[in-house]
């Protein structure tokens, strides 16, 4: 049995395949049309994986999309009543979510697939469910704690319940306005940055600033009721208006002026993203707190676009009173195209659990041979070497800044190891350098280091797996000055185990390097041009390498240095 799993209806657009309750591929739109965080139809990722699977449409037997447009439709219906100066904002985006994109997804059925006899059954999942459910349902655990947040999906903005087996219960659920997504989101575009794309930027400032300036203002703005449910102070926020800014004119008037894009930072901005950044952690806290009240569970599962928030997940860790969290590494809307094809796998078809993300590869890849035919047609002198782990070991140790593309691309925001910019941690100036030469980003923004999982604890204070990079924890004390360019200003790291069987050649690079170094940590930050998705193919990789300030490239067993 194949189900097509989709999320078309919010960014992120993403296409998978789910076979007889194994996850084949995944492939975000992105990758290939190369427009950053694209909310296309994501036709191109649907052949993709057709295509890598070695399956066809006639295949397919069921079509999973990670929206229902029939849910909330009475909250939706009084919300212009209550709210009248969003009636034009709002009844554009509906039109656009509830009736433009549900039109064009039958219509594509239709085309797809002519015949009705033989079309797939369509599935509706809604937005959160297929979250946190469908991360729920893969996840290591028979049992956890569930909990989802984001901006808003159809009309919800977050969740709490609990997981068993093949069963789940939602506690409670918010709704729009009352959004903790939507406040971190104003926080971001009052930073100058673009909300609902560079919240990461906002957690990487808030290191810099204090707190304490505005902590008391800022915990006014949002706050979690007894029984789980998301509040919002409307009063400092536009957001609800649907149009101009997030953030409102009392917003302005206790926190200062905002800062345009491309301006410098002033004091009030860094300490405003230092207090929304502790506020989301606080938040974050209270509502994992209410579940370990609730249930008996040891462990939690994230899921939604706040749980990119490494910062956060990282408390959650160690003060949520867990054993560990599980964020899947799609854990923004593009994972809802997983989440809602084993929604559909295990609790409308009721099929037992029988599949485990752990493994983050599950794009598609490029062999030797077609590496060797893009160098050949591009004209470069390329010979294939025989130990490229331990070449790409040597480059790193005389501070070479690599690129690094191999095997199957690793699907979420974060690059895993596959698709991979790489540089000496040791050195005091590599991260400048990667910022100015490589990746022409913000100087305050850090790298996360990549660790085999057997040597985490000797370097970095955490006891837990961090597959996805998706855990902050703290460099210890005695490392931070071994390894400068991946410790950030507040002496935390946002860090990627590694292990063998999942990733055997990136493994092997950390433990090379580390013969040569001493220290078997390695920077690791997203193989792509400012502005760009990570690269997909070797030509994106070539692109890159002779567009950008890389030193060297290493794809598959060729190796290209200038």
């Amino acid at each position: 049995m194949v189900i097509l799993g989709l999320n078309y209806a919010f960014h992120d657009s993403t296409a998978c395949l789910v076979r007889d309750g194994e996850l084949v591929i995944a492939i975000e739109e992105e990758r290939l049309t190369r427009d950053k965080h694209t909310a296309a139809f994501p036709q191109r990722a649907i052949d993709r994986c057709l295509k890598e699977a070695g399956l066809t449409y006639e295949d397919i037997d069921h079509v999973a999309v990670a929206f229902d447009p029939r849910l909330d439709l009475g909250r939706k219906a009084l919300y212009p009543l209550r709210h009248p100066r969003a009636l034009k904002g709002f009844a554009s985006h509906e039109w656009r979510t509830v009736v433009q994109k549900p039109r064009y997804l039958r219509r594509w059925m239709a085309q797809t697939w002519p015949n009705p006899a033989q079309r797939p059954r369509l599935h509706a999942v809604g937005h959160h469910m297929a979250h946190v459910a469908g991360s729920f349902f893969i996840c290591p655990w028979e049992e956890a704690a569930l909990l989802s947040l984001d901006g808003s999906g159809e009309w919800a903005t977050g969740l709490i319940g609990q997981g068993r087996g093949t069963d789940v219960e939602v506690f409670r659920e918010s709704y729009f306005p009352m959004s903790l997504g939507s406040v971190y989101e104003a926080a971001t575009e009052f930073c100058g940055f673009q909300p609902n794309y560079d919240e990461g930027k906002t957690m990487g400032l808030a290191p810099l600033g204090d707190p304490e300036r505005f902590i008391d203002a800022a915990r006014d703005t949002v706050w979690v009721e007894p029984d789980g449910a998301v509040r919002v102070d409307l009063g400092w926020f536009d957001y609800p208006d649907w149009k101009g800014h997030r953030y409102g004119e009392k917003f302005v008037r206790v926190f200062g002026q905002p800062r345009r894009k491309g301006e410098e930072f002033q004091q009030h901005h860094l300490d405003v993203a230092a207090a929304f950044q502790q506020v989301m952690e606080e938040r974050g806290l209270e509502l994992a707190g209410i579940l370990r009240r609730w249930t008996d569970h040891r462990h939690l599962v994230v899921a939604g676009g706040v749980a990119l928030n490494s910062v956060m997940n990282g408390r959650l860790v160690r003060e949520a009173g867990f054993d560990d969290i599980y964020v899947m590494p799609a854990a923004g809307d593009n994972g809802t195209a997983i989440g809602a094809a084993y929604w559909v796998w295990n609790r409308e078809l009721g099929r037992p659990r029988n599949f485990v993300h752990m493994d983050p590869y599950i794009g598609n890849g490029y062999d030797d041979a077609a590496i060797q035919a893009v160098l050949a047609e591009c004209k470069l002198p390329a010979e294939r070497d025989e130990d490229v782990v331990g070449t790409a070991a040597r480059l790193l140790h005389e501070g070479k800044i690599i690129g690094w593309f191999q095997g199957r691309m690793e699907i979420g925001p974060r690059a895993l190891g596959n698709r991979s910019i790489l540089a000496d941690p040791t050195r005091a100036d590599t991260k400048d350098r990667v910022n100015a030469e490589v990746k022409h980003r913000e100087a305050y923004r850090p790298f996360a280091p990549s660790v085999p999982a057997e040597h985490k604890e000797k370097w970095f204070e955490t006891e837990v797996e961090a597959p996805f990079m998706l855990k902050v924890c703290d460099v210890r004390p005695e490392a931070r000055e071994q390894i400068p360019a991946v410790t950030h200003v507040d002496g935390s790291a946002r860090l990627q185990t590694v292990s063998k069987e999942t990733n055997p050649r990136y493994h092997e690079l950390l433990e090379r390097f580390g013969e040569l170094s001493g220290i078997p940590v390695v920077l690791n930050t997203s193989f792509n041009i400012m502005g760009e998705p990570m690269v997909e193919s070797p030509w994106d990789a070539i692109r890159c390498f002779y567009s950008t300030g890389l030193d060297a490239l290493v794809l598959g067993d060729y190796v290209l240095t200038k």
